[in-house]
């Protein structure tokens, strides 16, 4: 799969997850409908963790000559999403509240806002 490809699949799952994350943050918690899109938004954000780990760093150094700075952060969705859950599921809501606030700032803002940065793909795609 080329690299254009996998940055819309990317796409179509970050921005989805970004909505998703966002309506539950402002929403009442705890209800069905909560734990229902939690449940999506968490898959989102897996499928965005593991897309991001097929697609080659292009800014900065490089490991292994494909994984750069900004996949620290998918292996942080891929530590904290599957914990998240075993916390609410064992009624650790504040441990739970954690690792979403985590997820949704630093997974969605701080890895949004370095998708921003001069050099990078979706910066060329809004601003070149």
């Amino acid at each position: 799969m080329s690299y254009l490809q996998l940055a819309y699949l990317h796409l179509a799952s970050i921005l989805p997850a970004f909505a998703l994350g966002t309506y539950l943050l402002l929403a009442p918690k705890g209800s069905e409908r909560h734990r229902f899109l939690g449940k999506i938004y968490m898959l989102l954000m897996l499928s965005t963790a593991l897309i991001t780990l097929f697609m080659k760093a292009l800014v900065g150094p490089l490991w292994l000559n494909h994984f750069g700075y900004i996949h620290l952060l998918s292996v942080l969705v891929l530590i904290s999403v599957p914990a998240a859950y075993r916390a609410a599921r064992r009624g650790k809501i504040r441990q739970h509240r954690g690792y979403m606030l985590g997820l949704y700032f630093g997974a969605l803002w701080v890895a949004g806002s370095l998708a921003l940065t001069p050099g990078r793909l979706l910066h060329g795609w809004l601003f070149g």
